[in-house]
């Protein structure tokens, strides 16, 4: 063995190499899973117990001097390179290449943030794996109770408390009223599933932008006015809206909300099928019952809450007539955002 190592010393202090290849050679053969050094330190095991301090410490130097000699060789051959090589010219051009652009749902989400943000709407977010208490029970939505079907449900497990993916983003506001000090006032955008049939009208996966705002002193007026503000920012200065009775669960009294078709300008047209109007959001009053479930006292404070889907007013914004378009990663579809975004 010790003969052996002598050699490769010789060998290794005559190494020459002119490329990289050449240096990834030698660390095989030296320092790979075969390499030679590799299998003298196999060997070594098997040294009688008196020649192992003088043995091991050869097969130390050798070893070091092996990677010290491949590092000296690639600075070497690095040198070369710059030296030899082709010269670039830093004053070319670059290559062109195409870039991305922002998803249309991503850019009406952060636009209807920014406009409640001017208003002073905070932004609340929650998971999206929630449990029962939180979607229904908390929201008013007693076991059995009729309204559940309006939302048909991916449920992950069953239990005293299902776990299921929320419905809809009102989640976040209970969440919200259980741990936020009042006054409260956020906006809660997020995905939301619901076990529907995929069309062009309906998708199992869609994204939300709900609203809440709890105070002393909060009416329908106060409601009224944030939804005209928001239409107008969102749609134009032009834009009316009107609102509809209508009934959900977690608010009393309840309505949805239309705006005057931008497109006809309220004359009526296909999209919106005549009648010059266009649904956008549903809204209402807290029902006292969902404020006493989080622990806020309904003689004392009221609020008012509201919810839009984002494919909808992107659709309405850009008349996308297919919500199918949104999920499909078609490169020609997003590219035609390119000059509006």
């Amino acid at each position: 063995m010790k003969q052996r190592i002598e050699e490769l010393l010789q060998e290794i202090q005559e190494l020459k190499a002119q490329k990289l290849q050449d240096i990834e050679e030698y660390r095989i053969k030296l320092l790979g899973k075969k390499g030679s050094i590799t299998k003298l330190f196999e060997d070594f095991r098997e040294v009688l117990p008196e020649q192992k301090r003088e043995l091991g410490q050869k097969l130390n130097t050798l070893k070091n001097l092996a990677s010290s000699k491949l590092e000296e060789l690639k600075e070497k051959v690095g040198e070369s390179i710059l030296q030899n090589g082709p010269k670039s010219d830093f004053t070319k051009p670059g290559d062109k290449f195409d870039l991305g652009t922002r998803h249309p749902i991503s850019v009406t989400r952060e636009e209807i943030i920014s406009i409640f943000s001017k208003f002073g709407y905070a932004v609340a977010e929650g998971p999206e794996i929630e449990d029962d208490w939180h979607v229904f029970g908390a929201l008013n939505f007693p076991p059995e109770h009729p309204a559940r079907d309006m939302q048909d449900t991916f449920f992950i497990s069953q239990s005293d408390n299902p776990v299921l993916l929320r419905t809809h983003t009102s989640s976040v506001q209970v969440r919200a009223m259980e741990r936020m000090p009042l006054p409260i006032r956020i906006v809660c955008p997020g995905r939301v599933f619901r076990n529907e049939a995929i069309s062009a009208r309906a998708h199992c996966i869609f994204h939300q932008v709900e609203g809440l705002y709890i105070d002393k002193n909060v009416s329908f007026a106060d409601l009224k006015q944030a939804v005209l503000l928001f239409a107008k920012e969102m749609f134009g200065e032009q834009t009316k809206i009107r609102m509809r009775p209508s009934y959900f669960p977690f608010t009393e009294p309840s309505a949805e909300v239309d705006v005057s078709c931008n497109i006809c300008g309220g004359k009526g047209c296909n999209i919106c099928k005549g009648t010059g109007w266009l649904e956008i959001m549903g809204c209402g009053m807290v029902d006292p019952n969902v404020l006493e479930a989080s622990g806020i006292d309904p003689k004392v404070y009221s609020g008012f809450a509201f919810g839009m889907g984002v494919e909808r007013i992107a659709m309405l914004k850009w008349q996308v007539k297919d919500l199918r378009l949104y999920f499909e990663n078609d490169v020609r579809f997003l590219r035609e955002f390119e000059t509006v975004i």
